[in-house]
Formats: structure tokens, sequence, C-alpha cells
């Protein structure tokens, strides 16, 4: 288990304060996490990133040859689209910058969102997305990037160092996820900081086959076996997969997930190297040891990537990181500027009218209830997303709402609309993940549809406003119901609050109304099969679990309708 920490929130801040301060001679900590020293030409920027706990993936790989910067996300959670941007903006050189990463459904997102304002600043900006875990989905688009994101990310670097434009760099980064694929098998599951529990276990004399690098279980269990055994099914995994690609000379990585000791991985090693030999494969350079891991968890997997000419050029290129090393390269001490607050930040509130001011204070008393619900409920939370997913949903919306209390705090005088566009840019850049991009972007419009100035507000404004939210998540997350995600809950609660009010009802039975249809709907989550996110390989896992994402809504709706506030809405704001 993770044994070492204070709070177990400040978990990630913590460790990272330590590593920037062991590296400062090669990178330095910007907000979101961190970017190497320049050197006198300038190049590529390649910026890696997602959740923390799998080092030496992401911080580890900053520096000459690797990475340019790297952005660093609460554990097994993905970063937010604020803190991609201030990295990758940071990280900029003049020549373009390339964000690349494994495909889990909140770093697309998150990583989209920040590239689109990036361009839209001017910065040419590409996405290379990993996906070489063959045990994740039979289609390779849908695949989730493990430790072939080491592969990758090493061939971009390469190719930036070199001094090629964006484009070549972007396509030898997709010429390299392309050739490579990744199977691996979990011995023990790992334990987030602070948990007391493994956020899955294997069972005595098993091995979960097909594991996930975020304390994902894997997609079946199957007997623990010998070395020379495991070994054999990890080729053959890999190889019947093979790509299209004529050449024999591969690069091999025997990946550690975090507790699985260096001498087995020898021995492992041993074993995988005859099997290549035996299949006509030339293994350069290969790596073995922790390259991508997963806080604690007992495990190895299997990376081959097959290597053309200018692959494997990119592969022997000189890299010095704090966790890579293939020659010592000079280090420029040539500092990147800061980046300059972003304006929003200092813009002046709104006065906000007599009626704006009273809904205020409601807004502001819902989040902090809405955080108290969160916290009170959030082992639950983690306890149903672990079932399929990584454990982290209870913990990001509690920071997700806690800094949402937070932001609305310091706005004293302020109306609904800025208080929840502020709760929700607060949400999302706390919390990251997929949770906290769509709470955020609800959040946001929720508030435009209720605008600082109006005279009054009325029942009908609440309806117009959960519209909006639901209409946010709903075209970012880019789910249906049945898809086992928040929308299951969300949405049969959006339509009887607005049948029961468009019915005569008031706001506060409207809404009590609502929040039992959300509650049935998302208990009823458990008998769905996910169709998006990160539960989605681990599909039959969940069923008999109702979704995290539609509980924690149907707790906050339930624990809202509950309150004051929405009765004295109702009371004070009448048509």
């Amino acid at each position: 288990m993770t044994t070492l920490y204070n709070d177990p929130s400040e978990f990630t801040e913590d460790q990272l304060s330590g590593f920037v301060d062991l590296y400062a001679d090669r990178l330095r900590a910007v907000p979101g996490g961190v970017i190497s020293h320049r050197e006198a030409d300038p190049i590529v920027a390649v910026v890696v990133g997602g959740g923390s706990g799998h080092y030496p993936a992401f911080a580890g790989l900053v520096g000459p040859g690797f990475a340019s910067g790297a952005v660093v996300g609460n554990v097994f959670t993905s970063p937010s689209a604020a803190q991609v941007y201030s990295v990758a903006k940071s990280a900029d050189q003049g020549r373009g910058v390339i964000l690349t990463f494994g495909n889990y459904a909140g770093d697309v997102m998150n990583f989209g969102i920040a590239a689109e304002r990036l361009r839209s600043e001017g910065i040419d900006t590409r996405i290379v997305i990993v996906t070489d875990d063959v045990a994740s989905s039979p289609v390779e688009e849908q695949r989730r990037g493990i430790a072939g994101d080491f592969t990758v990310f090493k061939a971009l670097g390469a190719a930036a160092a070199s001094g090629a434009d964006i484009d070549e760099v972007e396509r030898i980064g997709r010429a390299t996820n392309a050739a490579t694929r990744s199977f691996g098998v979990a011995f023990t599951g790992c334990t987030m900081p602070g948990a007391h529990e493994p956020l899955f276990t294997v069972p005595d004399s098993q091995m979960g086959v097909g594991l996930g690098i975020h304390g994902e279980p894997g997609i079946h269990d199957a007997p623990l076996t010998s070395a020379h055994e495991l070994a054999r099914m990890l080729v053959d995994g890999v190889l019947a997969e093979r790509p299209r690609i004529e050449t024999s000379r591969v690069a091999v990585i025997v990946n550690g997930l975090g507790t699985t000791k260096y001498e087995e991985l020898f021995l492992l090693w041993n074993e995988i190297r005859l099997m290549l030999a035996d299949e006509g494969l030339t293994a350069v350079e290969p790596e073995v040891g922790e390259l991508v891991t997963s806080l604690d968890m007992g495990g190895v997997s299997l990376t081959i990537t097959w290597l053309d000419d200018e692959l494997e050029e990119a592969w022997r290129a000189d890299a010095y990181t704090p966790a890579y090393r293939k020659t010592a390269a000079a280090i420029s001490q040539l500092y990147a500027p800061d980046i300059a607050a972003d304006a929003d930040t200092n813009a002046q509130i709104p006065t906000p009218s007599e009626a704006g001011t009273e809904l205020a204070a409601l807004v502001t008393a819902g989040l902090t209830e809405l955080a108290r619900v969160l916290h009170t409920n959030e082992d639950e939370l983690g306890r149903i997303d672990a079932v399929a997913g990584d454990g982290d949903h209870g913990r990001g919306m509690v920071k997700g709402a806690d800094a949402a209390v937070h932001a609305v705090a310091r706005l004293d005088g302020a109306g609904p609309e800025w208080l929840l566009k502020r709760a929700g840019r607060a949400w999302a850049a706390e919390a990251g993940g997929t949770s906290g991009v769509l709470w955020g972007a609800g959040l946001e419009s929720a508030g435009s549809a209720l605008e600082d100035s109006r005279p009054t507000y009325t029942a009908n404004d609440a309806v117009d406003a959960i519209d909006a939210f639901v209409q946010a998540i709903s075209d970012l997350g880019r789910a249906d119901i049945g898809d086992k995600t928040l929308i299951d809950a969300a949405v049969p609660f959006q339509q009887k609050l607005r049948e029961r009010v468009e019915a005569g009802d008031s706001l506060a039975a409207a809404w009590s109304s609502a929040a039992s249809a959300a509650h049935a709907a998302a208990e009823a989550t458990a008998e769905l099969t996910p169709r998006k996110g990160r539960a989605r390989p681990l599909a039959a896992k969940s069923v008999g679990t109702p979704d995290a994402g539609a509980t924690s809504f149907a707790l906050i709706v339930t624990a809202l309708g509950a309150m004051s506030p929405v009765r004295e809405l109702e009371r004070n704001n009448h048509e």
C-alpha cells in the first residue's frame, strides 16, 4: 500500500515539490506540472501528461531528448484543461506544441479543450494519442494507452530534439503509435494514498489478465503460472496483434507496475528474449524496469514497437531526464517566461440586481451543501467507481466541490451568474478527470441561464438553468441515456423537473419529484453495461453496480431539494 503521505488529498502536490527540488538542473515547476529548461535553439514542444501515480511517467520523462513538459494530474485522474494549457503555454518555444497522452476519456477531453484554447491564441497545437493496449479493445482507436506511452513519447521527443518541424514530429509520433502493441497482467491491486484497501484484489494463485494502469482490474482472471508460461502469454498476446510492418527489428519494454521486483523482470526478460528470437525478431536496446507504473500494483506488461529506420533512430537517440538517460546531454539554464495571469481572474465583478444578490446567497449555500454531501459519501463513491474504473470519482468530486466553494467565498457582491461560472471553472481546474470537466462546464452553463441583472427569478428560471447544465454535459461528454454515465440520472431529473413545474407544482415539490426520478434512474444503472469512459473495457465487471457519476448526481440533487434555499427561491422570487 501507499504508506508515506501527509494529507492524502495533497499527495500529488507534495511529491511533486520534492521531485522538482531534486531535478532542478533540468526542469522547473509551472502551474499544472513541470517543463524542461530550454536549449539554445527552439524546438517543437512535446508535452506529455496524465494523472500521477505512474512514475517515471510523466514528470520523470521531462528533459533533453524526451518531453519538453509534463502535466501532472491528481492520482489516476486526468489533469484539468487549465493545467494542460498552463504547461503547454510555458513549454511552447514558438515552433508549436504536441500534446500526447494515453487514450482515456478524461485526458482526451481535457487535452482537447486546452488544444483549442492554444490554437485560438495562434499556437499550432497537435494531439497524438497512444492506443497500445491490445487487451482493452479489438478496435485500435478505442484501445487504452499503457506502457506504449513511453515508446511514443520517446520518438516524439527525439524527433523534436533533432530540429524537425511540427508536421514531421507529429508524423513520427503517429507512426510509432501505429507500430506499438502492449499486453499485461496484474498480480495485486494498488492502494490510493490514505486508503486502507486496494482498488481491487486478485484471488490467491490468480492473475488479472489485461490490466490497466489506473488501478483497474484485469479483463479476466487466470491461474498464476510460471515465468516461462507468463512470457508465452505476453508474447503471444502482443504478436497476435502485430502491425503490418515489414521489419524484424523491434524495440521491447518489459515493464514493472510498481512492486514486481527487478530481479523478477530480469528473469521474465530472459524467457521473452528467447521467444522473440524464435519468432525471428531482433530486440534493439531493450528496456527492462519500471517505466509506466501504477502506484504499488504488482504486475508486468510487455510492449513491442516494430522499427523501421527512422523509428529505430528515434528509439536509439540520446535523452537525459530524471528517470531515463541514454547519454548525458548538455543542459541549458535558459528559463521560459512565466505565463501572464488570466485576465478574467482580475475582471471587475458586475453589480447584480437585488434579486440577484438574494439568489447568489442561495447559490453559495447550495454549493456548500453539495460539498458536504460529497464529503459524506466520498468513500462509497470511490468504492463504486473502483469496481470497473479507477476509484477516483469520490475524491475528484470532493476536490471539485471544495474548489468551487472556495472560489465563490472570495467573490463578495457577485450575482448568481458570476458565482456559478467561477465555481464551474474552479471545479474543472481542480478536480480534473471526466467528471471534473463535465461538472465544471455544467455549472458554467447553468450560470449563463441566471443573468445577474434580472429583476426577479422564477421556478422556470431554475428549470432553464438545469436544462443548460444537462445540455452542456451532454454536448461535452457525448453520452446518451443507457450509456451508464451521469446522463442516466441527469436527464430524468431534468425532464421530471420541467414536467412538474409546467404542471403548476411549486419548485420545491417539483424538485422533490425530480430528485426521486434521478435516484431511481441512478439505481437502475446497476443493470446497464457501460458504453463510455474508462469502465467500458471492463463492462462485465460493472454489471450489478450503479454508475458512480449517476449516483453522485442523485445524492446531490436529493440533498439540495431538502434545503431551505430551494423553498426560499419559490417563496421569495415567485412569478
